[in-house]
């Protein structure tokens, strides 16, 4: 069993789908219909003013201050909702030209073939040691290797199938168990299985993917391409 490291090169999910929400966006026509409104009625009032008793500045500056503040925020989110159509287009031209590629993503299981499956780890910290233990169908483990001195960020590692008695492992699926520790200490560890991306769809949610067994797989979820 051999590992080499790779590098985590999933982008960076988006920080602005909530701002997208069509439940929050109020259209330009409107506010310009709020605008006329607010004018008109203004105008009104400052015509028909009583004046002994005129309209209080203070009054009139804060009502001119929210329907200005009403009209940049509805700038902002039509801006926004621009930047956002061209965040959604380039994450879909760089999720496309995933399709046919091998990753990793969270998940225990490994398909054995031709003498050949490929498994990955995720460490949140070095550690000393990293346990693989890989198990058939009927959850007996055929395998186990430990790994020495790794550090922290995905691994990926490849099982020629090989068991533990020296006898080779049918050809079919299995689940592997990682197991790190530093010293002492246990270390966070997440298994990772290997998937051929086979689809790329664009939906209200964002960009999708489907991966192996996994489907819906958002771009943050593709731990490393192997």
């Amino acid at each position: 069993m051999t590992v080499s490291a790779t590098t985590n090169t999933t982008p960076t999910p988006s920080v602005y789908q909530s701002l997208t929400n069509p439940t929050t966006t109020t259209s330009t026509t409107a506010t310009d219909d709020a605008q006329t409104r607010f004018l008109t009625l203004l105008t009104t009032q400052l015509k028909n003013q009583d004046p002994m008793n005129p309209v209080d500045s203070a009054q009139t500056t804060s009502q001119l201050a929210q329907i200005s503040t009403v009209d940049g925020i509805t700038q902002l989110n039509a801006t926004m909702k621009t930047l956002m159509g061209s965040y959604q287009s380039s994450q879909t031209l760089q999720a496309a030209a995933l399709v046919g590629q091998q990753v990793l993503v969270d998940g225990n299981q490994m398909r054995l073939q031709g003498g050949m499956a490929i498994g990955g780890f995720n460490l949140a910290a070095p550690a000393d040691n990293v346990s693989i233990s890989i198990r058939d169908s009927n959850n007996i483990e055929v395998a186990n290797e430990t790994l020495s001195n790794q550090d922290s960020g995905v691994h990926s590692f490849a099982w020629d199938g090989t068991t533990s008695n020296g006898a080779t492992a049918a050809d079919g699926t299995y689940t592997m168990t990682i197991t790190a520790t530093k010293g002492t200490d246990a270390i966070t560890s997440t298994a990772e299985e290997m998937a051929t991306v086979t689809g790329v769809a664009n939906g209200d949610s964002g960009v999708s993917i489907t991966a192996g067994r996994f489907n819906k797989l958002g771009l943050s979820d593709i731990r490393s391409i192997i």
